[in-house]
């Protein structure tokens, strides 16, 4: 009887170590993965500073290009309206581009805003216009600036922040803990289950 419980708790301990295991190696996976995809976008993000921006305008220049990938066609060309905001920071006279976020630009530097590709142009003009309609109420609000001067745009959100870093690494960070912690347990409950069987036999 005391062999087949001792057999069990062993088969017990085996597959909680394994779980502990595949939770740390599950982790470090995510936690490579956003090393060379979300990492260095918060390293080349320079838009650090936050500031009051005063909306200059805000409007429609001509319509730009948007690929779209689909099931039923390999790649279809559609349109976007291309929303300019102009703005200046802390009411000064220079006006700056301004930017949804820090990729906005690097898909199209001539647009505020990049909306989804949908096939629907009546949508996303609607869209647009009701961004637009936003910027237009709320002439003051805040936004981001590259202290140093090496980006002489302006953001409006922060994609890659560090409040957004720390909702990233949040659940392999927990997952890494919770593996590790269940390893630890295991083998700490496995030394005491030796020690009490070395007690047990000295005292028999």
């Amino acid at each position: 009887m005391g062999k087949k419980l001792f057999m069990a708790q062993k088969r017990g301990e085996t597959r909680a170590v394994c779980l502990g295991i595949g939770m740390i190696i599950c982790s470090v996976m995510m936690f490579f993965l956003l090393g060379v995809t979300v990492l260095p976008k918060y390293i080349k993000s320079v838009w650090t500073e936050e500031t009051k921006c005063t909306l200059v305008q805000a409007t429609f220049k001509e319509t730009a290009n948007c690929v779209h990938n689909s099931n039923t066609k390999l790649e279809s060309i559609l349109k976007y309206p291309c929303l300019e905001v102009l703005v200046n920071m802390n009411y000064s006279e220079d006006i700056f581009m301004l930017y949804h976020t820090e990729e906005s630009p690097e898909w199209n530097n001539k647009c505020t805003y990049i909306p989804d590709c949908k096939e629907n142009y009546t949508e996303v003009e609607m869209n647009i216009q009701e961004i637009q309609g936003k910027f237009n109420k709320s002439s003051s609000f805040t936004c981001y600036f590259d202290p140093k001067g090496r980006q002489k745009s302006i953001i409006l959100m922060r994609k890659f922040g560090p409040q957004k870093m720390i909702s990233y690494f949040f659940w392999p960070t927990s997952m890494f803990t919770v593996g590790l912690f269940v390893v630890i347990i295991v083998k700490i409950s496995h030394c005491f289950a030796m020690v009490s069987v070395q007690v047990n036999r000295a005292n028999t």
